[in-house]
């Protein structure tokens, strides 16, 4: 039997927990022998006591940021995989508005946002509007790079055999498309998240409904520098945690027959 500790997986989820928990340590030893006041840089041993006081608060206010983030992140999939299809059946219509999509993604969303929030009445869509359009982009550009990216005899074997666009698209374009489309969705994932954040704290929604980003501002204002950490803490973690759900899911559907996610 091969030991635990020779497996490649063993040390792909080993080595990054001893990283940080080195650094976790290190932190904390230097905040300590310097007598760091919190209000600077809190120990992580006071970040994880804020966060287990706080924890109904902070909460909450994920739940708020998740519920932005995966809506986003939805419609951002399919307005992407939409948009991307319409690309890729017309030429005339990519060079058309593909620059209108860059142009969406150059644009810093803080500089629209507050418009958005101002034309967009319900706060919440508007939130989503603006996380949107920032996740956007990534799905488009792979997913049409990916759909154009298919073997030239394959391409050329369809035509011989006289195959629809649609049987073409469904066989050949979509499984080539995939592993381009997992990648877009693991960087758009993020961003639906930094979107969502970055949203919040234009609109500087408070209440019951607000979200994360809220609770940094407000512990900002307040000097709770811990209570910040702690809702850093947790963007960091959700961060990491969608691009393991994608990264997952990337496996699960290329695992058994491209060559990037086999062993």
């Amino acid at each position: 039997m091969t030991p635990l500790i020779t497996k490649p997986g063993f040390w792909r989820v080993m080595a990054p927990l001893l990283i940080g928990l080195f650094l976790l340590l290190t932190w904390q030893l230097v905040c300590t022998l310097l007598e760091v006041p919190a209000y600077l840089v809190p120990t992580p041993l006071l970040i994880a006591k804020t966060l287990a006081a706080d924890w109904g608060l902070l909460l909450d206010s994920l739940l708020v940021t998740l519920k932005i983030t995966f809506l986003a992140f939805a419609f951002a999939v399919a307005l992407g995989v939409l948009i991307a299809f319409m690309f890729v059946q017309s030429r005339f219509v990519e060079i058309s508005l593909f620059p209108y999509a860059i142009i969406l993604q150059v644009t810093p969303i803080v500089a629209i946002a507050p418009l958005i929030i101002i034309w967009v009445k319900d706060t919440t869509a508007a939130l989503v509007v603006c996380a949107t359009i920032m996740a956007l982009f990534p799905i488009i550009s792979n997913t049409t790079l990916g759909l154009r990216s298919v073997n030239p005899g394959l391409l050329n074997l369809f035509k011989l055999n006289k195959a629809t666009r649609w049987q073409t698209l469904r066989r050949l374009r979509i499984p080539s498309a995939l592993p381009y489309f997992f990648g877009g969705l693991r960087i758009s994932s993020g961003l639906a998240l930094i979107g969502a954040v970055v949203a919040e704290f234009v609109a500087g929604t408070g209440g019951t409904g607000s979200g994360l980003a809220y609770q940094i501002l407000q512990a900002g204002f307040q000097l709770n520098i811990p209570r910040l950490f702690a809702a850093l803490f947790l963007i960091t973690v959700t961060g990491i945690l969608l691009f393991w759900m994608m990264s997952t899911l990337s496996r699960l559907a290329l695992a058994g027959w491209h060559e990037s996610e086999m062993s």
